[in-house]
């Protein structure tokens, strides 16, 4: 998939929310992590990641970062 995100903490609602797993002894807040599978239900979203392939996180738990392959977010056209 190549996306990067970053981490920004998660409530317990967000963990229950789809029963994702609980990234709070996983996951460093502020770090980035690659997604490498995205799973998209009706009312939430679930990242699987590179580093904790048998996890799946809500999205809404992390800010998108940047994407692979040199893409620069920042560049104009």
């Amino acid at each position: 998939m190549g996306v990067k995100v970053v981490f920004e903490g998660s409530s317990v609602a967000q963990v229950r929310w789809g029963e994702n797993d609980d990234p709070s002894n996983l996951l460093v807040v502020g770090q980035e992590y690659e997604v490498t599978d995205e799973e998209v239900h009706d009312w939430h979203t679930k990242y699987t990641l590179k580093c904790l392939p048998n996890k799946k996180f809500n999205s809404s738990s992390f800010n998108p970062s940047r994407i692979l392959s040199g893409w620069n977010e920042y560049h104009e056209n």
